[in-house]
């Protein structure tokens, strides 16, 4: 991890959630920050809060990661704004509901390219400045869904399967650069993700963390320079449980707790 003076977080899907949280924590600790979402309304509101409740600098970035030139260009104003990152937080992702022969293949496709396209390209621009600097960290925003396969959510829980195997393979080959990694892993969380993934109804029958103690888990993750963190207890213990299942059976328990029907 690297020295905090004057350090500057980007943050993806900072307007509501765990980006958010992930926002005022860096602000806490009196980082600057870049917030990048596409509700400019909201970008905005929490740049004024942020900026009067801890007089730092947000630089806001309005932009769409479903868009494959949103990564450049949210680089680019970075640079244009002679700004160095030094912690980028990879959260933006989204979800869907259904089986996979009769949901919508548009917004699955979307779905990769905020939940894996993106966060590789940002990861990419950024990682190679880090790297040359000789110090700098991200967080990939993976989850407990990355532990199993998902029925009725098969495309956002194999992104966050690539998620949090691309992190744990990209923070061995940066051994030794200065520049860490970690993958945080939230289970079900309070956030506009349920709703907005029809995942809602399905969620209700389990425990769920606040979106703001879930993210001081993997803030104090990132802080200890953790490689990978689980948010909350059960989660460590269900995702732990599946190496000791057969993978059909994960898959199955999966189902269930999220069939309605």
């Amino acid at each position: 991890m690297t020295n905090r003076s004057k350090q500057t977080a980007l943050i993806t899907g900072a307007s509501s959630g765990i980006g958010r949280e992930f926002a005022k924590l860096f602000a806490a600790d009196r980082y600057d920050l870049v917030v990048v979402a596409r509700a400019q309304d909201r970008l905005e509101q929490l740049k004024a809060e942020l900026e009067e409740a801890h007089g730092i600098s947000v630089h806001v970035v309005v932009s769409d990661l479903s868009s494959p030139t949103s990564p450049d260009r949210v680089h680019e104003a970075v640079t244009q704004a002679h700004l160095q990152v030094d912690v980028l937080v990879n959260n933006a992702g989204f979800g869907g509901f259904g089986l996979f022969h009769e949901t919508e293949l548009e917004h699955e496709l979307r779905m990769i390219q905020v939940n894996v396209t993106s966060l590789v390209h940002l990861s990419k621009l950024f990682v190679r400045e880090m790297v040359a600097r000789g110090n700098g960290h991200i967080i990939n925003v993976s989850s407990t869904a990355a532990f199993q396969a998902g029925p009725l959510q098969n495309i956002y829980y194999a992104t966050k399967a690539f998620v949090l195997r691309f992190s744990e393979a990209m923070s061995n080959e940066l051994g030794g650069t200065g520049v860490g990694v970690t993958a945080f892993c939230p289970g079900p969380t309070l956030t506009e993700f349920h709703a907005r993934a029809g995942t809602d109804t399905s969620f209700k029958q389990m425990r769920q963390q606040s979106a703001e103690d879930a993210t001081r888990e993997g803030y104090e993750a990132f802080k200890k320079g953790k490689q990978a963190v689980i948010a909350g207890r059960q989660n460590k213990v269900l995702a732990f449980g599946t190496r000791f299942v057969p993978r059909a059976f994960a898959a199955g328990v999966a189902r269930k707790l999220q069939d309605t029907e």
